[in-house]
């Protein structure tokens, strides 16, 4: 039986393939530059971002959920390109607010009537997403603001995932191997994400857990959310009004150091991040204000992360081989988070964070930053077939925003000097030698362990050598599949030998018929076929330089 998101998401499913039709035909055309015949196009960076533009009008035209689709892909440049990344990392989560009697409804359906669950309430809203709006009310002699859910956006969301699943088989077409791996579990992770952004019921559990991990914090404030007033469609919560974190005439005229904000900022998330392991995902200007005094205050708890107690240990280790400019350290880590893949080309990868870095370091040897660091590593994840796990991608963009915003706060913001002060004043520096310690220890317990035991076993080796008992088991590693093709060479040329042998004979030895020889020439041309397509296959990788340092600077630039 066909139910009605079903048949919302067969009519969603044909708007989309409309809106999204011109991009389609330009990247069939890449591949196939007459659609069904001819060479494949090569794309220059003015393309890109030309494409990139085009995605980001059709995702805003296509609505609420194909927005946050492209905030979520803005994270993932190792499924996209570079200059999609940067396009799509300034979608704004800005849409005309619903009227009034639609949200009405939802609040009524939650708390009951308006007028009776509020002192007051303020029809027109604040601000409004593409999930959710907020008002502001008044509650029990207090001023609240109340996040409510946009009236119908589960059933539209729910039909808009279909058509996302649906959808993932054509976008694979159109991409290579590497980032269709990426693409497997995308839909999923994403469908997971926006669930959880419409429970604000989460919302409210993630803003209480972060807020009690700063209780002691004199330098932030998070909203004290209403329990009474609150559920899975509307949170109502403390209304902490402040000026815009990025209004730096504002902020100039109140007197407040804004190195000292850009320095408070950047420590709460290393917290969040290290030592937590939950942390507020959506860091822009919009999502964070600051008070008279210069207490910092944060907004919408919707995205949100949780972070295991490896990656924390990975992160530490990123940022102290960052500090010291350890490149083997650097990319040991992350080949260990599963963010680059062991058989990447070390040293390629290596000078790759070698220009990064002193690129980054600007005129003062000592001044280099993170964000600048990630951008090259985002361009080189997209080269390589590489999978960058969900929740790592979205510290990569909270880290890039919160730096955003420091640079913006300070422009001399120094994103290490602060996080290397944080690491060593939480002991994390001393916590990491002793481990140096003990596994200096370890290996030199192995080591001598070992002296005692390869004699004895080189002797019985060498004994079995010499007695004719020894075997070797080699194993050949075939990852392109070179064996397999030269198998099936070999046996397509005997069948296209003995078909042609065959052919021949018959045609010298039947003079009344040539029927007999036309079958035998028939039947050798699939084999003969086969074994021309078999040497009109791609042989090996075809590569090109892709970090040299001018072609980062024009990436950059």
């Amino acid at each position: 039986m066909v139910t009605q998101v079903n048949l919302r998401a067969y009519w969603r499913f044909l708007v989309v393939i409309r809106q999204f039709f011109p991009l389609i035909v330009a990247y069939t055309r890449d591949r196939r530059k007459y659609i069904l015949f001819g060479g494949g196009r090569s794309v220059g960076t003015e393309t890109q971002l030309e494409r990139a533009e085009m995605l980001l009008e059709t995702l805003l035209t296509l609505g609420p959920t194909f927005i946050k689709l492209g905030q979520l892909l803005s994270t993932r440049p190792d499924i996209l390109p570079p200059e999609y990344v940067d396009v799509l990392s300034s979608l704004q989560d800005d849409v005309p607010p619903a009227p009034w009697d639609e949200s009405q409804v939802v609040i009524e359906d939650e708390l009951g009537p308006v007028d009776e669950a509020f002192d007051d309430f303020d029809r027109d809203p604040i601000s409004g997403a593409s999930l959710g709006q907020v008002y502001t009310a008044e509650y029990e002699g207090d001023p609240v603001a109340v996040k409510v859910r946009r009236p119908g956006i589960e059933a539209l969301v729910e039909a808009d995932l279909r058509v996302v699943r649906w959808s993932l088989p054509i976008v694979r077409r159109f991409i290579g191997q590497g980032r269709a791996f990426s693409l497997e579990n995308l839909s999923d992770e994403f469908a997971k994400t926006i669930r959880q952004e419409m429970d604000y019921s989460r919302e409210k559990r993630i803003l209480q857990e972060i807020k009690a991990n700063f209780a002691d914090n004199e330098r932030i404030l998070i909203p004290e959310p209403i329990d009474d007033r609150s559920g899975p469609r509307v949170l109502t919560m403390e209304y902490l009004p402040g000026t815009k974190i990025n209004d730096i005439e504002t902020l100039d005229r109140k007197g407040i150091d804004r190195t000292e904000l850009a320095t408070t900022l950047q420590r709460v998330y290393l917290q969040m991040i290290v030592d937590d392991g939950v942390f507020h995902a959506d860091p822009h200007p919009g999502n964070l204000a600051v008070t008279d005094g210069g207490k910092i205050i944060f907004y919408d708890f919707g995205m949100s992360g949780t972070v295991d107690s490896f990656i924390q240990d990975k992160i530490i280790d990123f940022y102290l081989a960052v500090a010291n400019q350890d490149i083997d350290a650097i990319l040991d880590t992350l080949i260990e988070m599963g963010t680059l893949s062991p058989s990447a080309d070390r040293q390629v990868m290596g000078d790759v964070m070698e220009l990064a870095i002193a690129d980054a370091r600007g005129e003062d040897i000592e001044q280099y930053r993170v964000q600048q660091i990630i951008e090259q590593v985002e361009s080189t994840i997209y080269e390589f077939p590489l999978r960058l796990p969900r929740n790592l991608a979205l510290i990569l963009r909270v880290a890039t925003v919160v730096e955003g915003v420091c640079v913006t706060l300070d422009p001399d913001f120094d994103f290490i000097s602060v996080a290397t002060d944080y690491l060593q004043e939480e002991g994390y520096y001393e916590e990491t030698a002793r481990q140096l310690i003990q596994e200096g220890g370890q290996q030199l317990q192995q080591t001598s362990r070992a002296l005692f035991e390869v004699p004895p076993k080189l002797n019985r080796t060498l004994d079995r050598v010499e007695n004719g008992n020894l075997s070797v088991n080699v194993r050949l590693e075939d990852e392109n599949d070179v064996l397999d093709r030269l198998a099936r060479r070999i046996v397509y040329g005997l069948f296209v030998a003995v078909g042609a042998l065959s052919t021949a004979i018959l045609y010298a030895f039947e003079g009344t018929s040539v029927l007999p020889a036309a079958v035998a020439a028939v039947l050798t041309l699939p084999p003969l076929f086969a074994l021309y397509r078999s040497f009109r296959r791609k042989r090996g990788i075809r590569a090109k330089p892709q970090f040299t340092r001018q072609s980062m600077r024009d990436r950059r630039e």
